[in-house]
Parts: structure tokens; C-alpha cells; sequence
């Protein structure tokens, strides 16, 4: 019941999206964490994105191309396990790249941020029960 609770409140906040529950339709006996494994997969390469996102937001001039090839990536691992509110940040930062608006890149990301790092809590909360 207590699962139940806690996945539910993901979605109802807008944390998830249906693409979660699709995940979830993968798993099965024969691999009962399916779901967990594809959640971790994704942490670690997202770390590797933020990473190369924060290098790159760094230099100057900006190379929008570049910043928006990594969050394109990153708003594709994100797409891939349902992360809804991530996704979304992701998109914003795009149409600010595309923009060449600096500003708005540098405080999208850092939503991003916010917004990766909120999910995960939430979901490692959630796998842990």
C-alpha cells in the first residue's frame, strides 16, 4: 500500500509521466528490478551530461550547438524513464539555446538541476520501500 501511495504521489506531482508506467510494463519475473536498473543506468549518464553541460556552460562564447546536443541527450534519458518535470526544464533550456539567450540557459539549468535532483531522491525513497 505504501508503494502504491508513493508512485501515485510521482505522478500526481508531475515528477512522472506514462512512459514510467511502460518501463514498469517491462519488468517481470524473471527480472523484478528491471525498472530500479534502468533508473540507475540513467543516473549514471546523466552525471557524465550534467558534467559536460556545466563544462560547457562555462566557456566563453557560449557554443549553443554544443549545449544543446548534451541536453538533447539529457532530455532523451529523461523521456526514456517517464521524467516528466526534468523533460520539461530540458525542453525550456533548448528553446534558450536556440535563442543564443545565455541568461536563460544558466538559470534553466540550474532548474534542471533542482528538478533531476528532486526525482531522484523521490525515486531512490520510492525503490527503497
Amino acid at each position: 500500500r505504501q508503494v502504491s501511495l508513493i508512485r501515485q504521489s510521482l505522478f500526481d506531482q508531475g515528477f512522472l509521466d506514462e512512459q514510467f508506467i511502460q518501463l514498469e510494463e517491462l519488468g517481470d519475473d524473471a527480472n523484478p528490478n528491471f525498472v530500479e536498473e534502468v533508473v540507475s543506468l540513467y543516473y549514471r549518464d546523466s552525471v557524465r551530461l550534467i558534467h559536460n553541460l556545466e563544462q560547457a556552460l562555462e566557456k566563453s562564447p557560449l557554443d549553443y550547438n554544443k549545449l544543446d546536443e548534451y541536453m538533447h541527450q539529457f532530455k532523451g534519458s529523461s523521456s526514456s524513464i517517464g521524467a516528466k518535470k526534468v523533460k520539461a526544464e530540458c525542453t525550456q533550456f533548448k528553446e534558450f539555446c536556440m535563442a543564443e539567450y545565455r541568461e536563460g540557459c544558466m538559470r534553466t539549468f540550474q532548474q534542471v538541476k533542482r528538478e533531476y535532483t528532486t526525482l531522484k531522491k523521490k525515486l531512490e525513497a520510492y525503490f527503497q520501500v
